[in-house]
């Protein structure tokens, strides 16, 4: 298997780099009645511990990284009156898929429902303990700006943000060469392979958050709950549950952010005797690729940033961070290999200008299968496979990968 991305046309990538340099309102956007209509394009620089591949041109690795796309989307926003909406769809090298898809109704300014493929409400905001282009390690097991399919409440009571939601399943699988991992978040796929037999149904979903009336050290306290059926293929496995816990905190002081959150989660995975698999992994797809992970762990992570404001007319704002977080796993093999936990940081800062939002990270992971590939083995079976990621980690080498990633908004 490879995990390398196909590389894309010169003058394709020297158009994405300028589109938006002759654009005098980039965040704008444009309205078709209650429809407001906007989108981004978004290219990788990408160099790190990567094998060579051999070929001639560009490389991950030693002779100068890669320049590649990223994605490109096209974002709508519905209101009229009461009524909301969002819906988003982006194109990747290879495949596609819907992000955002739901219609809603605004009760008030601060109690809203959300019907259709929405975010779960799980952790200390939308995109977990994170300010990188990367996330963090809760977004690569499912507990992170993950997209579902069913209904959510919002309602703002006082200094208390409350959130229900019932999902019935896992977002869809759409155009790619994956079976199932054609998404955007990652969720458990069933796609015939090792790992692979079961899919989401049935979850539901809480989170309470909590804003202390302190002005001077602003803090939101919150704790999430998560729990839903895993309905098995009969021939591999039995029906089984999952859930997941989560305490979190936010906390500004100043030009300064804290993102604190420790989770506990249990994909409870029961595979039949015979089929020789451990019950510690669980086969999850995104980005049309799927691959296992630990079935059960404890993830802390921890997310500090300070945002600077210079006085330069071209720059809005720089914000520079570091984000840590790690899979803790008890897990093991069929033949007692223990499994190793995968850790990743990321130091970097982004850049905002205008229509454009530019990240320049440095990632550095022992499990993490988008941070280099160095010692990477893939095998004919997991088992005799030695691969840096979320699952056993048998390849527990630390890895660092140099991003720069170019978005430009319109």
């Amino acid at each position: 298997m490879s995990r390398k991305l196909k590389m894309m046309p010169a003058a394709f990538l020297s158009f994405l780099l300028t589109a938006g340099m002759y654009t005098t309102d980039a965040n704008a956007g444009f309205e078709v009645g209650p429809v407001k209509i906007g989108g981004a394009i978004r290219a990788n620089y990408i160099n790190g511990d990567y094998q060579k591949s051999g070929g001639d041109g560009p490389e991950r690795g030693d002779n100068g990284g890669d320049m590649e796309l990223d994605t490109f989307r096209i974002n709508l926003d519905y209101a009229q009156g009461n009524w909301i909406g969002k819906a988003e769809y982006r194109w990747y090298t290879g495949y596609n898929f819907l992000h955002t898809g739901w219609l809603g109704y605004k009760f008030s300014e601060k109690s809203q429902v959300q019907v259709g493929l929405n975010r779960v409400p799980f952790g200390v905001g939308d995109y977990g303990p994170a300010n990188s282009w990367f996330f963090d390690q809760h977004y690569y097991v499912g507990l992170a700006d993950d997209m579902d399919m069913g209904v959510k409440y919002s309602t703002k009571r006082g200094n208390l943000l409350l959130d229900f939601a019932y999902y019935c399943m896992a977002e869809p699988s759409f155009n790619g060469d994956s079976e199932e991992s054609a998404r955007y978040s990652y969720d458990i796929v069933d796609n015939g392979g090792e790992y692979s037999h079961y899919e989401e149904k049935n979850q539901i979903n809480a989170r309470a958050i909590y804003s202390l009336p302190f002005k001077m050290l602003p803090t939101d306290l919150g704790v999430s709950l998560q729990w839903g059926e895993l309905k098995a293929d009969s021939d591999y496995a039995d029906d089984s549950n999952a859930w997941a816990a989560s305490i979190h905190s936010k906390t500004t002081i100043g030009n300064w952010q804290i993102m604190l959150q420790l989770t506990k989660y249990d994909y409870d995975v029961d595979y039949n005797s015979d089929t020789g698999l451990t019950n510690d992994l669980v086969v999850m797809g995104a980005y049309d690729f799927a691959w296992p992970v630990a079935s059960k762990g404890i993830i802390p992570a921890a997310a500090i940033s300070y945002t600077w404001k210079p006085e330069i007319e071209w720059i809005d704002s720089v914000t520079f961070y570091n984000d840590y977080s790690v899979i803790i796993k008890d897990g093991k093999m069929t033949d007692g290999t223990e499994f190793n936990d995968s850790a990743m940081n990321v130091t970097g800062m982004a850049i905002a200008s205008g229509g454009w939002y530019i990240y320049v990270d440095y990632a550095y992971s022992n499990g993490n299968y988008f941070v280099g590939n160095d010692g990477d083995i893939y095998g004919s079976t997991y088992a005799s496979s030695r691969v840096g990621d979320f699952g056993a980690d048998l390849n527990d080498d630390w890895n660092g990968r140099f991003n720069i990633n170019f978005g430009f908004y319109f």
